[in-house]
């Protein structure tokens, strides 16, 4: 089995299926977006024709929102399946959080939470982007004045309650709003049909894949993962490799991928960060050009699925250097790539590879 070639065709990174942003973080099930600017690549990159301007309609419009969710970082996903991820991720997430305050040697108690949401939500009420900055100065004004750590954990607890969202797209900064007024009433749904969206979402836009690629990425426990993947054995087919299982859904597709393929990845992508365990697409000695030890991604080169550089978006040509020396890949076929993300932040039709 050829993991790579399956992965990238999972990922939908080549041969590509999908048409629009919400397509895309539908099929994801979620896509990290620690990174503000780069999110829109880490979407628009898995599009038949790539295009930022696409995503922030999605994102305007609510399509799409960003939100802390798995892990207690950030994710976009679409409005369809955020009540599932609050339901199945959010007091999960709200732990986490907690666990970063009792480390910082914070308290915040549930009356300091319940005045600061009164104040959050007379400033949000009819807007759609409403900036931390802001937050802060009302809490000021209002007798409430706190430090910006503070603030993002108010912010944060109010994400992985479904209380509030992403806003209008900024340039540069992000924007928060009310979900209630810019999605509608989130449904109750059950957590256990939430689980096995969840497990089916993720085998099959990241397949293959093993258990501990899941519990990694979901940041749930064993036994929910267990649980998981018994609900879609059914779908599943294992491989076993290196005496690990392999798991990957019956609709995964293992021809398709092009040779050759040159791919500029944003920071965070999920292409590495869905996985425990990225020895397939990175070797070892390489690991400090693709992400440091405590979790900062940087913007990565890959061609044929394999790690070998690294490439800078905001500069004129990309900036793209190859650590690994050995690959099958000319300069041309580097520009080209570059070529087709200068293309998309235009809002230009770019689908050189698809």
């Amino acid at each position: 089995m050829d993991i790579i070639n399956t992965r990238l065709l999972s990922q939908q990174l080549n041969a590509t299926q999908l048409k629009t942003p919400a397509e895309v973080v539908g099929w994801m099930a979620a896509i990290q977006a620690q990174d503000y600017r780069m999110m829109r690549w880490a979407v628009a990159m898995r599009m038949k024709n790539p295009s930022l301007a696409a995503f922030e309609k999605a994102y305007n419009q609510g399509d799409i929102v960003r939100i802390h969710l798995m892990r207690g970082t950030w994710q976009l996903v679409t409005r369809e399946d955020l009540p599932y991820w609050i339901a199945l991720c959010g007091k999960r997430s709200a732990a986490v959080i907690k666990g970063w305050m009792n480390a910082n040697k914070i308290s915040i108690s549930e009356e300091e939470i319940q005045k600061v949401r009164t104040i959050m939500a007379s400033l949000m009420h009819g807007r759609r982007n409403v900036m931390k900055a802001e937050i802060a100065e009302t809490l000021q004004s209002q007798g409430m004045g706190m430090d910006d750590h503070r603030v993002s954990y108010h912010i944060r607890f109010a994400e992985v309650e479904g209380w509030i969202c992403s806003g209008d797209l900024d340039k540069t900064k992000p924007t928060y709003c009310l979900v209630e007024e810019k999605i509608g009433p989130l449904p109750q749904v059950d957590e256990t049909e939430a689980l096995e969206r969840l497990t089916r979402k993720y085998f099959m836009s990241r397949g293959p894949a093993t258990m501990e690629d899941y519990m990694w990425w979901s940041g749930l426990p064993k036994t929910l993962c267990q649980q998981g993947l018994a609900m879609i054995a059914d779908e599943l087919n294992v491989v076993n490799i290196n005496n690990d299982s392999y798991y990957i859904h019956n609709t995964c597709r293992h021809r398709g991928a092009k040779k050759g393929g040159v791919l500029l990845l944003p920071p965070f992508d999920e292409y590495l960060i869905g996985y425990k365990s990225r020895y397939h697409a990175l070797k070892p000695e390489h690991t400090a050009f693709a992400h440091t030890n405590n979790g900062i991604f940087y913007p990565i080169v890959a061609v044929n699925g394999k790690i070998v550089g690294n490439w800078k978006p905001t500069s004129k040509d990309g900036e793209i250097t190859l650590f690994e020396h050995d690959v099958d890949c000319c300069r041309e076929s580097l520009d080209t790539a570059f070529t087709q993300f200068s293309l998309a932040k235009k809002g230009k039709a770019a689908d050189s590879k698809r």
